[in-house]
């Protein structure tokens, strides 16, 4: 579920911003295509067909300088009540409680009439009103991108870090922290974000938070958030925030934009898993939608990913963090810091179990400094052909 907050929001700057996911209990979208396929009848009446179930009805519509169109959508009419499980579910205003050692800010509360600490391009053009959600409206070329309006915003293939893949196996490449051995519900760090360069319209670049529960291409769980570059599916090659959930066991495949149903936006929620930025809740994931991931992670992990697809045999030049080196340090090199975790005891805590897994450290690598690290590369240079 989302609070006032919609996918797919850009920076046009590089800032810093805390970011995390918690867990709160009750104490108790490859290959090039070309946009402008002919699609025959049928075709177009799917995609017509898909947008009206995708854009919901808006109050106001806002026009903003990137040529986004944001629409205003009643928080009770937000696409992720499309979602079975969640057709009579109570959207929650506020994390009912919190870990210890973590804190609420009322100023951020979405109901406060307080200026957000982050403003975004379509805020120079006004405001939705109370009541409402902001969402970037889908459009009929964002459909015509994925090839059809079912692939809409969908991965076409799961990405878990993992340290028993080589960078010739997989398409995937990792740069990543993770921490396992124990419960966990939560996570959260700081990041400074970047606007890296990708080589291919299906090529991505990302920064990101996994929470994790399950087996790969079993009943793997996933909760991931982060800042992302990624033309294919948004049209451009803007820095965008965006959230992604997938549960195999029930088959839900995942999606990487709010109007897919599951992410609800808004803002208090007994056994939810939220989404906070810069001390202002964004919306949570409600436990319903999941089967392993409805109780508590078995491994967190942050970092960056990147997808190369080997054009004429060579790693490409899409880079990953702010397409420098980690040894090139602040000030160049893409980091996330002050990590920590809401460890099984429910307590707000450092890494204490972490190991790094880097695909490929020739061209995109880790250094780990224990509660922070930097990361990132240029892709393809002479000791990455």
């Amino acid at each position: 579920m989302a609070l006032p907050c919609g996918s797919g929001r850009r920076w046009t700057r590089a800032v810093e911003m805390t970011f995390c996911l918690f867990f709160l209990i009750p104490m108790s979208s490859f290959g090039n295509r070309n946009t402008n396929t002919i699609f025959d009848k049928k075709q177009k009446l799917e995609v017509q067909q898909q947008l009206k179930r995708l854009n919901k009805p808006a109050l106001k519509s806002i026009e903003s300088p990137d040529r986004d169109i944001i629409d205003c959508v009643d928080i009770n009419k937000q696409p992720a009540f499309d979602h079975p499980l969640l057709k009579n579910h109570t959207i929650q205003m506020r994390p009912s409680s919190y870990p210890e050692g973590f804190s609420f800010d009322e100023s951020n509360d979405v109901s406060s009439n307080s200026e957000p600490k982050f403003t975004q391009p379509w805020h120079l053009n006004g405001r939705c009103p109370e009541g409402t959600i902001p969402i970037r409206r889908t459009k009929e070329e964002d459909l015509l991108r994925a090839g059809s309006a079912a692939n809409y915003g969908r991965k076409k293939h799961h990405s878990i870090p993992s340290a028993q893949y080589s960078a010739s196996q997989v398409i995937h490449e990792h740069a990543v922290l993770i921490e396992q051995g124990d419960k966990y519900y939560g996570m959260m760090a700081e990041i400074n974000v970047w606007n890296p360069h990708t080589q291919e319209t299906t090529e991505f670049s990302l920064s990101q938070f996994w929470m994790t529960a399950g087996r790969n291409g079993q009943d793997l769980n996933t909760i991931e958030a982060g800042m992302m570059v990624y033309e294919y599916l948004y049209g451009d090659n803007n820095t965008r925030l965006f959230t992604y959930w997938t549960d195999d066991s029930y088959q839900n495949t995942g999606c990487y934009n709010l109007a897919c149903s599951g992410f609800v936006q808004d803002i208090n929620g007994k056994g939810d898993w939220w989404m906070k930025i810069a001390d202002r809740d964004f919306g949570y994931w409600p436990s319903s939608i999941f089967s392993i991931l409805s109780d508590s992670a078995s491994s967190v992990q942050w970092g960056g990913e990147v997808i190369n697809l080997m054009q004429d045999g060579q790693h490409n030049t899409t880079q990953m963090g702010s397409g420098h080196f980690p040894e090139e340090g602040l000030g160049k090199a893409s980091f996330f810091k002050n990590l920590n975790v809401i460890d099984g005891l429910k307590t707000l805590t450092g890494p204490r179990n972490s190991q790094t897994i880097v695909t490929n450290p020739t061209c995109d690598n880790l250094i780990n400094s224990g509660d922070s690290f930097y990361f990132g590369g240029p892709g393809r240079n002479p000791n990455c052909p």
